[in-house]
Order: structure tokens, then sequence, then C-alpha cells
């Protein structure tokens, strides 16, 4: 988790300011507000991580009382909402226990270790035990790590599936029973009103996982997906169309969200692909490494059968220059005809993801070469003329070291993902008009969080990763600033629906992210 700070050029007196919370927004002893076509008595919140108020890797009570429906909750009670009840872990620590032992970390705080700020997990023991079963009904149904089809399965609460990856180790903390399904506990509640926010990860998982997922367009069955996959498109229209059918059927009305762009989320933004900065020497002699390799290819197609004119061609591809400055980093890619040897450079829209080892990077040659001794003793022996064995040659073949699939989004999966948001989000789009839902446009706030920021009262709030305000310490998942202008963007749209008069949020009200030295 080191280092993530080292491309956004912060001080510490910056990004400890950007943790205080703004100035109060007092209610006004005169304003009048009114539900309008609404009722917001028995409120019910439906959804994964970002519903539950997850943040900073980790769902705990800080995060959880500034999740996105509780302090719209807060709103309506002005407008004769009633009680909202959320399953709330033991601390503030965010790990969980599973019989005793830990399956989950505990959750990320902002750190100073050899200097240096970064995100860093919080020392602890968690007391939230899974096994300690919570006997109430909630109104805050956000269960992270829920995909849309996990909302209806029964059972996924079942404590014995945990291991197996069936069941799901927050939601089995409130299940009613060890068959109900996260569905069918929202809609036992009778709300009168109520939000779902579902479908990101049917998408992020396979996008934070760099792609090792499947796209499982095509595949109508679910329940042969991996964890990292994405989810067939009319899987995913089937499934929310039976989550809404159940959440509309005796509510007054309720709110939609749809899928941002991941692309957009300080995850896959932080870490540039072109940090590769080298001097004119370094350039100089990655360039002249490169030329080296370039010959040594070219024989070694030619010995493996490959004409000596394409074999030239093919290799030629492998020639690549270095500039002094910044340089983008070379990504691995699938060994074909076309790339024999399974590499390139990565292309301008191409990502890198924020856990990638940025040590490894700066250190290593890891993006680039990883020139050894006896590899700089080839290279010398090329300079003077002479010809390496197989094996030196090898050695210099070998000394490539691109970015792994895991550690990076590259053009097709990047595309990959696209298609799939798009086709989620028409049907949430087109689903909320003919239910006659509130609908609220979060990938187009978020693309606005990304380029443009978002002024409010006191500040402009941006993705920029923790200094922006806007996302946690992981690069996923929102701060309390950030759920707060969720949370005020639903209201709006509720507002405009129903005839309602909600107060807003002032989202300066609500901080960012969390320092401490108390790390592991």
């Amino acid at each position: 988790m080191k280092n993530y700070l080292k491309y956004i050029g912060i001080s510490a007196c910056v990004m400890f300011l950007s943790c205080e919370p703004e100035f109060d927004d007092q209610v006004q002893e005169n304003d009048i507000y009114v539900s309008g076509d609404a009722d917001f008595s028995n409120f019910v919140s439906v959804g994964n991580s970002l519903t539950s108020g997850y943040a900073d890797n980790a769902l705990y009570v800080q995060g959880q009382k500034n999740s996105f429906p509780n302090t719209m909750a807060s709103k309506f009670a002005l407008v004769g909402g009633g009680e909202f009840k959320q399953p709330l872990m033991a601390d503030n620590l965010g790990g969980l226990l599973l019989s005793g032992q830990q399956i989950a970390d505990n959750r990320l705080v902002l750190s100073v270790v050899s200097g240096e700020p970064s995100p860093e997990i919080l020392a602890g023991t968690p007391a939230t035990e899974i096994t300690d079963k919570l006997s109430d009904s909630y109104n805050n149904m956000g269960v992270p790590g829920a995909k849309s089809f996990h909302l209806v399965a029964p059972g996924y609460g079942n404590p014995a599936g945990i291991a197996t990856g069936q069941a799901n180790p927050y939601f089995s903390r409130f299940a009613s029973s060890e068959s109900a399904s996260v569905i069918e506990d929202a809609a036992a509640q009778n709300p009168s009103f109520f939000s779902l926010w579902i479908g990101n990860n049917d998408i992020l998982s396979f996008a934070t996982s760099g792609g090792l997922g499947v796209d499982q367009t095509g595949n109508l069955d679910p329940t042969t997906y991996g964890p990292e996959d994405i989810t067939d498109p009319n899987v995913f229209a089937s499934v929310y169309n039976d989550l809404l059918d159940a959440l509309t059927a005796n509510a007054s009305g309720g709110v939609v969200f749809n899928i941002p762009d991941v692309t957009n989320i300080p995850f896959f933004t932080t870490v540039p692909n072109n940090a590769l900065a080298l001097d004119q020497a370094q350039a100089q002699g990655l360039t002249g490494f490169f030329q080296a390799f370039t010959g040594i290819a070219t024989q070694a197609l030619i010995q493996q059968g490959v004409p000596p004119a394409q074999a030239q061609a093919l290799a030629s591809q492998y020639e690549i220059t270095f500039n002094e400055g910044p340089n983008k980093f070379l990504i691995a890619v699938e060994e074909s005809q076309e790339n024999p040897f399974g590499f390139r450079q990565m292309t301008e829209e191409e990502l890198l993801l924020l856990t990638i080892d940025q040590g490894a990077l700066q250190n290593s040659g890891y993006g680039s070469v990883a020139l050894s001794p006896e590899v700089m003793q080839v290279l010398g022996l090329l300079q003077q003329g002479g010809t390496p064995t197989p094996q030196e040659a090898a050695l210099v073949l070998d000394a490539v070291n691109p970015i792994a699939d895991k550690d990076a989004l590259d053009t097709d999966e990047i595309q990959t993902v696209q298609a799939a948001k798009e086709s989620y989000n028409a049907t949430i789009e087109g689903l909320a008009q003919a239910n006659g839902l509130a609908f609220v446009d979060v990938d187009a706030l978020m693309e606005e969080v990304s380029t443009t920021g978002i002024v409010y009262e006191s500040g402009i709030m941006t993705s920029t990763f923790v200094t922006g305000g806007a996302f946690s310490l992981d690069g996923v998942h929102l701060t309390p600033r950030g759920y707060a202008f969720i949370a005020s963007e639903a209201i709006r749209s509720i507002n405009a629906t129903y005839n309602s008069t909600v107060p807003t949020v002032n989202i300066g009200n609500f901080g960012t992210v969390t320092y401490s030295d108390k790390v592991q």
C-alpha cells in the first residue's frame, strides 16, 4: 500500500487541512418542507458497498453513519421520515472475524512512514464477529461485495457458505434467516420509499483485477461466474427488473442510480502510465538495449523457421526509442504471430492500477528492463561486435520486464468494461422511466468530479487521490463528503420527480480522509 502518493505532489499540510470538515449548514426556523407525492416514513436502501458506507477498504461505524442513505434519511426526517436503522459494525477498525479468525483487513488511514505520507492499515484486533447475529431488521440493506444477482440469491447470508464464496459475511450478520435473500429481507419491511444502487461490482471486480476475469456476455447462468467476471447484460436487466418489482410493490416511489465509469476513479488514475522518468543517459541506454533486443529477436525467429524478411519485420516492433523525461511503461500482451515476444509500450488511454508495486516500478525495472550484471556483460559483448551464445542471447530476451495483466487495464479490457457499463446504464434509466422513479446519473456526476471538480459552499471537490476530497483511501469508495454529494444529488432528483421540497446537503459539513499513526 506504500508510495501511493508519489505521483500527486502534495504536502502533509495540504493533506491534513483537506481532512477537516467545513461549516455547518443551518436549517432556518421558517423553512417549510413538504414530502410532495412521496411517503418517506419507511425508507429502505438496497445496494452494495456504496450503499453501506464502505470506505478506506473496510466497513466501519463512522463510515456507516456517513452513508449516503443515512444522510438522506436525516433530511427525510424533516418531512415525515421515520427511524433509519443500520447494521452497525462493532468498531471503527473495520476488520471482520469469523469464529475468532480475522478474514477481512482493518481500514486504511493516512499515515507518515519513513517521511512519506501513505495509506496504511489501522492497527488493532477487530470486534466484529460474523457469527454474532443481529436480530433486528434494517433500513440500510447495502451489502459490500454484492453483485446484482447476489441480491436475489437465497442463502447469501448463510455463514456456512462464506468460505466457498457462496455467501457474504456482511449480509450473514443481519440476514433474517440462513435461506433469506437480500431483496426478500428488504421487501419484507414494506418500504414506503426506497433507493437502489447496484451493478457496480458486476463490472468493478473485473476492472480492479486488471481484467483477469471473463466477460460472461452470452452466459445466462450466473451460478457459473467467477468472482472477477462481468455479468451478462441480459442477466443484469432481468435481475434489475425483479428487484424493482419487489421494491415498488407497495412503495410511493424510489430513487435509482446508474453505474459510473471506473476509469474516472483514483484506483485507475493515480499512477500515470508514463511515469518511466529517464535522464539522457538512461534513455540512450534503454534505446540501445532494444536495438540489441531487436537483433537477437530477429535471429531467434529465423532459427524458429520464420523467413528472414518476415523475422526482421516482426522484430522491428521492439526497436523502441526512449527519450529524456517521462516515457510510457511496457505492458505484457498475449504472445501471438503478430507479437511473438508478448510486450509493447502502453498507449495513451491504458491504465495502471493503484495497487501496483510502485517500488518495483521505481527501483527494479518493472515496466521496462531488469538490467542484471550478466545482461550488461552481454550488451557489452554486442557493442564490441561479438556474437553471444544462445544462453547469453536468452538473457537479453528475458530481461524485458513488462507490467503484468493484473496490474493494468489495456485497451481491450477498457472497451469491455465500457460496453457493460453502457448496457447496464441503459437498463437502469429505461426501467426508472418506466416505473416513474427518480434517477441519478452518477456516471455524469463522477465525470464532472474527475474533470472540472464540484464547487460547493467553501471549496472544490475532485477525484484526485487523497487531496481531492471525493474518494477514500482505497481509491474506489467515497469519503463522507463524496457520499454526502451523492445524497444531495439524489434529493434533488427526488424533489423534481415527486414534487417534494426536501432540503439538500451542505457537503462541506462532511470530512474526507483520516490521519493516524496507529498503523500495523
